[in-house]
């Protein structure tokens, strides 16, 4: 059937990703000074890959930023061939940067406590630049996908999901965080009393993004969530740490000139409703998620897989 005009306008809440890429260009100077919950989430996250036993040979930080995880990955992984991969290319270029300082500082330790006797292992990780939802990753090369606080800047994780099975291993595993749909709400009720236009994405819920997992090929989903709860002394603090961590509103359907003063400060007076202790609460709903590559059950081109195991001989 071909497509309308209709159909080709994105959908107000849809993410519009090219700018999606030039937020977090921008932000990749910024990004590590402001990205406090982003390094609390991925501490939590490390602590729950503490029950799983596995020695993966390869890793991917699927939306890396500026390769905060890689250090704890290469940390808890150490013989881990490790690749970090954002979408934006400054931040690819940080997370470079960061490894090759503390890769120097591995061998200069290793040097002191080894001395001629240390190894010239490369110690450092890959950084790519590419898309989630369109991996430059070969089909079946890792075992294991780190994914801290990036689906959420996809509008349809369901692709990125697609592609996390392709390119692991029968048997590896996908860890993940998102937030889910109470993420921000005292800032988009906010909005909601100054204008009708979308100022904060949309968050999927948790059950829905099991059942993404389930529809992509993943066995076992297990799903998780908490919230977070940040604060700041006036608006402006708040408006300016997700400046700086690149969460601009990036949806199809936001503004595209200047709030006006009037709506502006209805904004604010609904915003200041939610102060409590003199603090403005900021919510976050962190949705935690992991899920294993099965066996398949059928062929490329749709047989089915009969497993034959040999009759054991008495």
């Amino acid at each position: 059937m071909p497509m309308t005009a209709a159909d080709s306008v994105a959908a107000p809440l849809d993410l519009d990703r090219a700018q999606v890429r030039r937020a977090f260009e921008r932000a990749a100077a910024t990004y590590d000074g402001a990205a406090v919950l982003q390094r609390e989430v991925g501490q939590r996250m490390a602590e729950r890959l503490g029950v799983v036993r596995m020695q993966p040979g390869a890793i991917l930080d699927a939306g890396c930023g500026t390769g905060a995880a890689l250090g704890e990955l290469h940390a808890r992984y150490p013989d881990a061939r490790l690749i970090g991969l954002d979408l934006a290319l400054n931040m690819t270029l940080a997370a470079r940067d960061r490894s090759m300082v503390a890769a120097r500082s591995a061998r200069s330790l290793l040097g002191r406590v080894l001395g001629s006797l240390a190894p010239a292992r490369d110690l450092r990780p890959w950084c790519v630049c590419g898309d989630i939802a369109s991996l430059p990753i070969k089909t079946a090369s890792i075992d294991l996908i780190w994914s801290n606080l990036t689906l959420q800047w996809l509008g349809d994780p369901q692709k990125a999901f697609v592609e996390f099975r392709r390119a692991l291993r029968v048997g590896g595993l996908l860890s993940f965080t998102t937030f889910g749909p109470d993420t921000l709400k005292e800032l988009r009720e906010a909005f909601l009393a100054a204008d009708r236009a979308t100022h904060v994405g949309r968050f999927i819920d948790m059950h829905d993004i099991g059942d993404m997992l389930v529809h992509a090929g993943f066995a076992d989903p297990v799903m998780d969530m908490e919230t977070l709860t940040l604060t700041y002394g006036d608006a402006i603090d708040l408006m300016r740490d997700l400046k700086a961590i690149g969460a601009h509103n990036i949806t199809a359907g936001r503004p595209r000139g200047m709030m006006g003063r009037q709506r502006w400060r209805r904004m604010l007076a609904a915003l200041e409703a939610t102060r409590r202790d003199g603090r403005l609460p900021a919510s976050f709903e962190v949705v935690y998620g992991h899920a294993w590559k099965p066996e398949p059950r059928v062929t490329d081109d749709g047989r089915a897989i009969i497993r034959v195991e040999p009759r054991s001989r008495s």
